[in-house]
């Protein structure tokens, strides 16, 4: 990759550094300003890989751009053009020019599916119900919350999560929609079971929380994209939901002042417990 980007100039920066790719391993995640400097860059890291031996798999590649306008020139890999797409896994979370949303729905429906995998356990009656709701907790609910840090939430995928959890918690007690017991009903049988609990809403809000917590207090990449700024304007019209929003929402707090609480380790635990634990508004049907 150093090869590669030699005599490349790259024209994306976020807080004044420039950035041209996000790599873990053998996953690279190319970054340009339009198409003609995505090209430059492909070209040059398939002759960079080409002296090693290597070649860029143009099945496994994809395009995704956040402009309105399709891109007109087809970047190609030995000799086949690659596919545009608006979505992409990368390190085994979805990427999307929709946000959260597809990650978020590919999460519920991976946890699902592991809830119906161990359908026999929460069938026997053998098991306790306080052992069945530790094994859904570490076996199932484990796979949801899988990189839920990078996550932004609003009102549609709030009552998402909940009724998901909802849903395990009903599989796991047996209980049909049928029986029409309500989801406070629900919760106060997984409490008779194991005490007072943390939902899974709640944890979703502390491991974002601490993570912006944990990653203001350090140095690197990820400081400068969660701090910095990019150059350019917002389109017209109502906003989407960013990802610090939320921060600000939960405390309460500009994010000026986050990052100053942040500092604090200790202050900023106490902090994450009460925004977290804080009673959640009704979600209003106009958030996005």
């Amino acid at each position: 990759m150093t090869d590669a980007l030699e005599d490349h100039c790259g024209t994306v920066s976020i807080g004044g550094s420039p950035i041209t790719n996000l790599r873990f391993a053998d996953d690279i995640d190319g970054l340009a300003g339009n198409q003609y400097e995505l090209a430059s860059l492909v070209e040059q890291l398939d002759k960079a890989l080409s002296n090693f031996g290597m070649e860029i798999s143009a099945e496994e590649t994809k395009i995704m751009t956040n402009s309105k306008e399709p891109s007109k020139k087809g970047i190609k890999v030995n000799g086949q053009i690659l596919e545009t797409v608006t979505k992409f896994k990368y390190l085994g979370s979805i990427i999307s020019d929709e946000g959260s949303k597809p990650e978020i729905l590919f999460r519920i429906a991976q946890t699902t599916a592991a809830l119906t995998k161990f359908k026999p356990i929460w069938n026997n009656k053998n098991i306790a119900i306080s052992s069945k709701i530790r094994l859904l907790r570490s076996l199932v609910m484990s796979i949801f919350i899988y990189a839920c840090d990078s996550w932004t939430l609003n009102a549609d995928t709030e009552r998402r999560i909940t009724a998901m959890e909802m849903r395990c918690y009903r599989r796991l007690l047996g209980i049909s929609y049928k029986d029409h017991i309500t989801n406070e009903g629900v919760r106060q049988r997984i409490e008779n079971a194991i005490g007072p609990h943390v939902d899974l809403l709640t944890i979703v809000r502390q491991r974002k929380l601490k993570w912006y917590g944990h990653t203001t207090r350090s140095s690197g990449l990820a400081k400068t994209i969660m701090q910095g700024t990019v150059n350019g304007a917002r389109r017209r019209g109502r906003q989407k939901k960013r990802w610090e929003d939320n921060i600000r929402e939960w405390t309460g707090l500009e994010l000026r002042n986050t990052l100053r609480k942040a500092e604090d380790r200790e202050g900023w635990k106490a902090m994450v417990k009460r925004s977290s634990a804080a009673p959640r508004r009704i979600p209003n049907l106009r958030d996005r």
